[in-house]
């Protein structure tokens, strides 16, 4: 159960929240635990609804966007955000359950897209303390400045949400999925 209460209904939700919230379930179908438990603070929600969108606009193509949210979910732990990101992975992305064992291990099988999710594990693993040589490697597999930017908010934002999960310890409405724990 939900350390903090997750509104059942998008009209349950604070009023400022539930146009966002029926945006939302337009474009999904349905409006998930996630979108519904960041809605208690508007601003929260609409911070959060706009940054994905904008960077949804990016550069990135839509799976290596999964690749880095799966690698990054692992990582941090979170799994919600592993089960989401597993489900649309293999569903919108058109992921192979090969390639999410490998996101999820912090490499990907498509060679290009391999220095993207290993340059994203290591943002996530060293804080943002990446070496000269970390930067040239994802810039040498052909990612430009705007690019990396935008791995590096990708990261930002899945760290955002696996934060947001663990601590509200969101009740998981995808299929489970759970991340391995370190020893």
């Amino acid at each position: 159960m939900s350390r903090i209460p997750i509104p059942s209904t998008i009209e349950s939700a604070p009023a400022a929240s539930q146009p966002v919230l029926a945006a939302v379930k337009q474009q999904l179908g349905v409006a998930p635990n996630l979108f519904r438990l960041i809605a208690n603070s508007p601003a929260a929600l609409e911070g959060y609804v706009g940054l994905s969108a904008a960077l949804n606009k990016g550069a990135l193509p839509a799976p290596t966007r999964e690749r880095i949210a799966l690698a990054v979910a692992e990582i941090n732990g979170c799994d919600y955000c592993l089960s989401a990101h597993t489900y649309l992975g293999k569903n919108i992305a058109k992921l192979d359950d090969a390639e999410i064992a490998a996101n999820r291990a912090g490499s990907s099988t498509d060679p290009r897209a391999d220095a993207a999710v290993r340059f994203a594990d290591k943002v996530v693993r060293q804080r943002g303390h990446v070496s000269e040589d970390d930067v040239g490697a994802v810039k040498a597999a052909g990612y430009d400045d705007a690019q990396v930017i935008e791995i590096v908010l990708h990261v930002a934002l899945n760290t955002l949400t696996n934060y947001v999960n663990e601590v509200a310890k969101t009740d998981i409405d995808f299929p489970v999925v759970t991340a391995r724990k370190a020893a």
